[in-house]
């Protein structure tokens, strides 16, 4: 046969609108690739608990922390307490991060501190050096803020144990805005060491979700 021929009995081709065909080609190519991570986000979502603030002022330490629980999308708990006394109630120690990581770190915070008789720096150090080696603890996700009457560090899982210059260190999702405005108000106002914690913290709660206005505190 001809190809005039063959052409002639080919079937024709069905003619689909063009914005059809490109709704119907977007929608197999991103639905699996967005809803199974969604699907599986939903089920796995981490629970996490969020800023807390230390200011250190006048000989005064306060570490300031908000209630609020996290879980993926939702708000779990109002009122957690993120903050804890350690070593005869001479250490602060507060966490952002994963609950369940934290109440783990917190422990071995305490034991490295009975081990060092009380040297925050010496236990901090320690800490970040098996956060960062044992297989265990190195999966951990979470921060901490521990402070004495002399000192105040971050301690993290990359091993970092930082002191700050000016003395008010802040970690979480609200963090920086805490931070932001603890250091405004220290050089521009003459509150005390609470009151300056309180209102930065009440500040990072107006501007960050993840921050709630029901706050804990403890002071040395």
């Amino acid at each position: 046969m001809s190809r005039r021929g063959e052409w002639a009995t080919t079937p024709p081709v069905p003619i689909v609108p063009a914005n059809s065909l490109i709704r119907g080609l977007l929608a197999r190519k991103w639905s699996g690739r967005y809803n199974a991570p969604m699907q599986k986000f939903q089920r796995c979502a981490p629970v996490r608990g969020t800023t807390v603030l230390c200011v250190r002022k006048d000989n005064k330490v306060v570490l300031v922390a908000d209630g609020q629980v996290t879980m993926g999308d939702h708000v779990m708990k109002h009122t957690a307490r993120k903050t804890r006394r350690l070593y005869n109630d001479k250490v602060l120690a507060g966490f952002a991060g994963s609950t369940a990581d934290a109440i783990t770190l917190f422990e071995r915070f305490e034991g490295k501190l009975q081990e060092s008789s009380g040297n925050l720096q010496k236990a901090a150090v320690e800490l970040a050096k098996d956060w960062r080696k044992d297989r265990a603890l190195r999966h951990l996700e979470a921060m901490l803020i521990v402070a004495d009457s002399k000192a105040t560090f971050i301690v993290s899982g990359n091993g970092d144990v930082i002191e700050p210059d000016d003395g008010i260190v802040a970690i979480g999702s609200g963090g920086s805005y805490a931070l932001a405005a603890s250091r405004a108000m220290l050089k521009h106002s003459k509150l005390s060491a609470k009151d300056l914690a309180m209102e930065a913290m009440r500040i990072a709660s107006e501007i960050c979700i993840y921050t709630n206005a029901n706050f804990t505190v403890e002071e040395l």
